[in-house]
């Protein structure tokens, strides 16, 4: 049927187009629009609400994606039968306006399936592709800081602001926007760090003797010599810390204290303080990387505990998506001038149009509801590993995408990760966390694919263990 409906717009500071959106969502909400109601032609509500026809049509489009319109070639566009499985999880703004659920069937991208990749997490799906969408339409509608300019300054500081609130918290201490560099992911915000750093012919850099691989990679590339540092489960041991940075003048120790990447360990608040002690005692630089954590530090950051020598990384893809590649780092205290320019002499800023989208991002009012989702989502399914896993010996925590495994006699780490690919699952092996020359433990590190259904997660973790329970160890002639 045909309506004669004609919505009063409540024009602000927004786009007009949302208040389109707004007041049809609103008729429909009262029952002015009943379903099936056909809506005015696009020129002709325009004509009556003294807008330009455009910004009718883009609420029409919006609200078709959303599924609460529908539209029909040669018809017209009506209002959709109310389904609840098809309608947009976003509203007005991106807010997310219906109430989030722990449904494994609902929030995976991918169907049940026996080949599951388990050698990256793989965050939960559970709204923030919707938002991202919605956020991204805003911006090339109109977009805050142009399309025509190189990034500035200026232009950065909404997503410098958005950036310091996303890591406000009492152990980081205080972060303005002008103590954060925005980066192109976490290990772009690493480079930028050895970028500030390293001096010399050949600088050194030290690790923890099982690291993420990234820090070699980016050392790798400055020509940097990296040395590894022996650790137990609380992380770097002080004595052989104050040893490397003797024996080979070191300028940066790069850490993971909250999570630990792989061995899923954390640093003590005591032990932290003594390898602060040594660093200030070599005049070393402490790099803290801080990228794993999902949940809330449970210790002062480096930053806090050392603020003249500590440089913290961080990013989104662990808590939100890895896809838009937004990272951070935040320098010493007098130090973010060095920092900013390395950002500025390699690539100028951050894209505008993602400057935008971080902004918008990191202080949307419904970013603190998915993040929270994200992490219950991914704790299902570490539980269910470890439920499975139990028996064998087992790291994990709550609020980590990813468990440690050291292996049972009888199997070494590169036999095990054969085994697990011809039975559908990767994994990865203690043996890409350890420079070249070291030793690995015969251990492996699986992570939380969340894109896959619990159900296909928890019979490959069943795979696994059917694994362990079957050693191969053969003698070989």
């Amino acid at each position: 049927m045909d309506t004669i409906w004609q919505p009063e717009l409540e024009i602000g500071a927004g786009p007009k187009y949302k208040a389109v959106a707004k007041a049809i969502r609103d008729g429909v909400a009262t029952g002015d629009l009943n379903e099936g109601t056909k809506l005015p032609p696009v020129r002709d509500l325009a004509w009556k609400l003294g807008i330009t026809p455009g910004t009718v049509a883009r609420a029409y489009t919006i609200l078709t994606d959303e599924g609460m319109l529908t539209a029909e070639v040669g018809r017209g566009t009506f209002v959709a039968k109310a389904r609840r499985d098809s309608m947009h999880p976003c509203g007005q703004d991106g807010g997310l306006d219906m109430p989030l659920e722990v449904d494994s069937a609902l929030h995976n991208s991918e169907a049940q399936t026996w080949q599951v990749n388990l050698i990256s997490p793989h965050l939960p799906s559970v709204g923030q592709a919707p938002l991202i969408r919605n956020l991204l339409a805003d911006i090339a509608y109109d977009p805050p800081s142009g399309v025509m300019h190189y990034p500035t300054r200026h232009s950065s500081l909404p997503a410098r602001k958005a950036a310091a609130q996303w890591i406000a918290s009492p152990p980081l201490g205080a972060v303005t926007a002008e103590d954060v560099v925005l980066a192109h992911g976490g290990q772009n915000a690493i480079l930028l760090v050895f970028q500030t750093l390293l001096s010399g012919r050949k600088p050194v850099i030290l690790v923890e003797e099982l690291s993420y691989p990234g820090f070699r990679r980016a050392a790798e590339l400055l020509r940097a010599h990296v040395v590894p540092v022996a650790m137990d489960e609380y992380g770097l041991i002080p004595d052989a810390l104050d040893a490397a940075a003797k024996a080979h003048g070191a300028q940066i120790v790069c850490t993971s204290p909250e999570v630990h990447n792989p061995t899923c360990g954390f640093c003590p608040e005591d032990r932290r303080r003594a390898l602060v002690d040594v660093a200030r005692k070599h005049d070393l630089q402490i790099m803290e990387d801080d990228c794993y954590r999902m949940g809330t530090a449970r210790a002062p950051s480096y930053r806090v505990l050392a603020p003249e020598r500590s440089w913290y990384v961080t990013s989104i893809s662990k808590t939100l998506t890895p896809a838009l590649r937004i990272g951070l780092a935040v320098a010493p205290e007098g130090q973010s001038a060095r920092l900013r320019r390395a950002s500025e002499h390699s690539f100028f800023g951050l894209a505008t149009p993602m400057m935008d989208l971080c902004a918008k991002l990191l202080t949307h009012k419904s970013l603190d509801a998915l993040v929270t989702q994200v992490r219950k989502t991914n704790n299902s399914y570490v539980q269910a590993a470890v439920n499975i896993l139990g028996g064998f010996d087992l790291k994990w925590q709550q609020d980590v995408p990813f468990l440690w495994l050291y292996l049972p006699e009888g199997w070494r780490a590169g036999a095990f990760a054969q085994a697990a690919e011809a039975q559908g699952v990767r994994i990865r092996i203690a043996e890409e966390y350890a420079c070249r020359d070291a030793r690995a433990p015969h251990a492996i590190r699986f992570a939380i694919n969340a894109g896959v259904t619990l159900e296909s997660f928890e019979a490959a973790i069943g795979r696994l263990r059917d694994l362990l329970d079957n050693p191969q160890d053969q003698i070989g002639v």
